[in-house]
Formats: C-alpha cells, sequence, structure tokens
C-alpha cells in the first residue's frame, strides 16, 4: 500500500489526531507495567497461588507478542483506521472486563483479549503519526509518540501502586475506559482511512512466526519460575521457538505464490535494519533497569510501594523533557549524534547504578534516574526518526508492527536475563563470601563484632547469613547495572552505520564525521 507524504485528511486535524493517538499509545504503554504492583492484592482477591498469579502478566504478552506482527496485514486488509477503532473499543472493553473479573480464569481470558487487541495500539500510533506529519516534522512527530512509548512503562509502577493502595486494584483496569472512550470518539471522527488492498494472508508464515514468538515468550516468562532448563516444559517451548523460526524463515526466503507475511525486501533497508537492533537494545535497558531497581528500592532499601515509584517517576520527567528538546533539535543536528550523545549519557548513568547501596540518598537514585532519562529520550527521538527516515512508506505499517515486536522482545529477554544473571550472581557471591566465615578470620573475634555476630550461637550464625545475603545481592544488583553498561557501550559503533536523510530527501550515504 502506497501513501503519500502525508495524509490530507489527517493533516487537517492533526492535533486532535496527535492527542488521540497518543492516548492510546499511554493506554497501552501503561499496561504492560501497571499491573505488577496490584498483583499480590489480586492474588487474595481471586483466591489464586503465586504461579497462578503470574498468568495475569504472561497471558497478556504472549497474546501481545503474537498479534503484533499481524498488525500491518490488518491494516492494509481491512483499512488502518477500522483497525485502530477495534483495537481501541476492544481494549477499553477488556479492560473493563478485567477489573469485573471474580475468578482467576476469567482473568486470564479478559487479559488475552487485552492483548490481542492492545497489540496494534503502538505500531498503528506510530504509523498514524508518521503520515500525518510531513517527514521534516518526523522528528516532532516521534517526540510526541515516544513519551507516550518510554514513560508509560516508567510511571506504570507509580500510577499503579497509588490505586492499588489507595482505590483498589481493580482500578488499575477501570482507568483505561475513560481514556479508551475518549480516544474512540476522536479518532471516529477525526480520522481518515487508507486504501484496502485484497492482499492474502501467509497463512503458513503467520501460524510460524506465531509459534516461535509465543513460545519464545512463554520460556521467558515461565524459565525464572520454574528453573529455566532443568524443567521439561521450558526445553519443550524453546525447541518450539527454534522450529517455529526455522519455518518461518524458510518459508519467507522461498515463498513464490504471493506476498509473504513479513516482506524481507523490507529489511534491505540499512536504517531499518539497523533501526530493529538499536530497538531491541531499547527494550533491554529500558525495562530491566526498572524490574531491578524496583525490587532492590523494596528489599534492600525497605521502601513502600507508592514511595518507590515516587522516585523512580523523575526518570519519566528526564525522558519527557529529553523528548522536547530533541523534537526541536532533531532538524537542526545529525540525528546519529543525538543517538550517540543518549548512549553515552545510559553508559554514565548505570555506570553510576554499579555504585548504589542500601545507603545511598534518594536524591542520588533521582539524580541518575533524570539522567538515564534524558538518555532514553535523545536515543529513541532519532532512532524513530532515523529508521523510517529511508524505509519506503508502503512498508511503514509492517516496520512499525515489527519495530515495537523487536523491542517488546528485547524487554522480554533483558529482564529474564537480567533476574537470572541477578539469581546466580547472588548465590556466587554468597558461596565466596561464606568461604571467609572462618575461625581464623580475625575480624570476627573482635569484641563489637562478636558480641553481634557471634559464631557459637544459633542466633549468631543466623544473623551472619543473613547479613551475607543482603551483601551478596546488593553485590549482584551492580554487576547486573555493570553488564548492561557494557551492552550500551558495546552497542555504540552501529550509529556510524546509520544513514542521514539530508535536506533534499535524498540519502547521504556518507559516515558521520
Amino acid at each position: 500500500m502506497a501513501l503519500s507524504e502525508t495524509d490530507s485528511g489527517n493533516e487537517a486535524y492533526r492535533g486532535i489526531i496527535t492527542v488521540c493517538v497518543m492516548l492510546a499509545t499511554i493506554m497501552q504503554a501503561l499496561d504492560m507495567t501497571i499491573a505488577n504492583v496490584a498483583l499480590p492484592d489480586m492474588q487474595g482477591s481471586l483466591s489464586s497461588t503465586p504461579d497462578q498469579i503470574n498468568w495475569v502478566l504472561t497471558s497478556y504478552i504472549v497474546a501481545a507478542a503474537i498479534m503484533t506482527p499481524v498488525t500491518g496485514f490488518l491494516s492494509t486488509r481491512f483499512g488502518r483506521k477500522r483497525i485502530f477503532l477495534m483495537s481501541v473499543a476492544g481494549f477499553t472493553l477488556a479492560s473493563m472486563l478485567c477489573g469485573m473479573a471474580g475468578s482467576m480464569k476469567e482473568m486470564v481470558v479478559f487479559r488475552l483479549l487485552q492483548g490481542v487487541f492492545g497489540a496494534p495500539l503502538v505500531p498503528l500510533s506510530q504509523a498514524v503519526l508518521l503520515d500525518s506529519y510531513p517527514r521534516h516534522q518526523h522528528g516532532k512527530a516521534m517526540a510526541l509518540w515516544g513519551i507516550g512509548v518510554m514513560v508509560g512503562p516508567i510511571l506504570g509502577p507509580t500510577l499503579g501502586g497509588y490505586l492499588t493502595d489507595n482505590i483498589g486494584w481493580r482500578w488499575v483496569f477501570y482507568i483505561n475506559v475513560p481514556v479508551g472512550l475518549v480516544t474512540f470518539l476522536g479518532l471516529s471522527a477525526y480520522l481518515t482511512e487508507t486504501k484496502i488492498s485484497r492482499t492474502p494472508l501467509d497463512w503458513i508464515g503467520f501460524l510460524s512466526l506465531s509459534l516461535a514468538i509465543g513460545a519464545l515468550q512463554m520460556m521467558l516468562d515461565r524459565g525464572e519460575q520454574v528453573d529455566w532448563f532443568e524443567s521439561a516444559e521450558i526445553v519443550f517451548e524453546t525447541g518450539l521457538a527454534a522450529i517455529g523460526f526455522y519455518l518461518f524463515v524458510v518459508h519467507t526466503l522461498t515463498y513464490k505464490k504471493g506476498k509473504p507475511f513479513i516482506d524481507p525486501h523490507a529489511f534491505s533497508d540499512r536504517n531499518f535494519s539497523i533501526g530493529l537492533a538499536f530497538a531491541f537494545l531499547v527494550g533491554i535497558i529500558l525495562l530491566s533497569t526498572i524490574a531491578l531497581l524496583t525490587p532492590y528500592l523494596r528489599n534492600l532499601m525497605g521502601y513502600p510501594v507508592l514511595t518507590a515509584g515516587l522516585v523512580m517517576a523523575p526518570r519519566g520527567i528526564g525522558t519527557m523533557a529529553a523528548m522536547v528538546i530533541v523534537g526541536n533539535l532533531i532538524n537542526r543536528v545529525d540525528p546519529r549524534g543525538l543517538v550517540l550523545l543518549g548512549m553515552v549519557l545510559l553508559a554514565f548513568s548505570l555506570h553510576e547504578m554499579t555504585g548504589f547501596t542500601p545507603d545511598i540518598s534518594q536524591a542520588t537514585i533521582v539524580y541518575t534516574g533524570i539522567i538515564q532519562g534524558f538518555g532514553f529520550g535523545f536515543v529513541f527521538v532519532p532512532l524513530s526518526t532515523v529508521t523510517f527516515s529511508t524505509l519506503d512508506t508502503k512498508y511503514r505499517t509492517q516496520g512499525t508492527a515489527l519495530f515495537s515486536l523487536v523491542r517488546n522482545i528485547g524487554s522480554s529477554i533483558g529482564i529474564s536475563f537480567m533476574v537470572f544473571l541477578l539469581s546466580r550472581n547472588t548465590q556466587i557471591m554468597h558461596a565466596e563470601i561464606v568461604g571467609a566465615i572462618t575461625p581464623f578470620n580475625e575480624a570476627l573475634h573482635h569484641p563489637t563484632v562478636a558480641s553481634i555476630w557471634n559464631t557459637k550461637t544459633v542466633a549468631g550464625l543466623s544473623l551472619i547469613d543473613r547479613e551475607i545475603s543482603r551483601q551478596a545481592t546488593i553485590i549482584a544488583f551492580a554487576n547486573d547495572f555493570k553488564f548492561m553498561m557494557w551492552v550500551v557501550i558495546a552497542t555504540m559503533p552501529l550509529v556510524l552505520f546509520l544513514r542521514r536523510r539530508n535536506s533534499s530527501g535524498k540519502v547521504a550515504v556518507e559516515a558521520m564525521e
């Protein structure tokens, strides 16, 4: 489906459309993290076990992952406006049903529906904004869109904690209803429909990719709970994912009867392919830092849920501020330089986090959070702009869907690997520290130390073990932050391979100076 530089119908009501698609983006992005803090309350209310309540998250993630790649086909086959409105309406209704759920089975079914209808919201929002703004304003458009994508997951735990503590966990879902209604009414009134193509669906490509993504997400989400590859379930899911990806790649490259589910020609655009790699990195770092920092603040520093959320909230403020700045700078400076600056800020913030201890002040947490937020803002906006700056417009909706999918897979892999690394390093550091607790350690015989940690009593040994576990966990967190810092640094050279579209609209192929 070939699209014009801007859609003239969308351009006439650009402001209203922008507000509506931002609301859709924020609504979906918030839901990725807002329900996490409500799980303990939901568990008691729905009479479920800890293992069962995790399906509230797993069902949503798996459904959203499977449905994201099909967004491009649905938009082409039935029209972007029609699919957008169906997604908003379905997501809003599913959110209301989640809030009304009276049993665990109902909750899982309604969360599946939420994931199915919520999956197209972010890629469709990005595609609509790219088509509503002329190319020289794509930086501004991506800054507005990025606010929802990046700030939503950051503010989700804070808002979820506030709603759960003050109103009840059901309002974590009910809050989507008024937002969804406003979004639906605005889009139905002002968004124009795109051309419809009767292209048939490549069912083999769709089913093989769905199998691969669904199995991969299940493996990543369930791995920590069932001890990874010690479990037959994880081995089975890994095998399914590998088979699914193999079948998908072979089928796509050999498909001759029509248009494959994912057109491989889109990947011949260098900016698009490198942009997907960067999106994967952003996904790893964005939600992994939140996933690690939340238990750090709550378990090691003893912060209540709401306090922990408020301390992390300035990270979102930093992201929003950076996106506003970048939106005004991107047409004046090389966007690749902005991406590189953002990477430097991310690496610096993670370096500062390697020095975290439970004794650090809230000011230090806020300071590093703001720096990290600035880093995400400086990376995400120019990256989103450059990724699609040279991509043929007929691949736009498919491209935005893949951009969101890769970012979400990066988040799932990042969180799973970082949690695994945290657990493994905690065990290793615990064993190393225990090795120093011997009768020959003179420090243990100091009168003050011996009065607290008496190695000759059960209570004293218990206190020693508790403190060793605490210190081992602190070191393990630091190692996780350091690992992410090196991932960011190792990815920086990719910036040199991005190409910039010059003022005449042609691609500048020279390397960045």
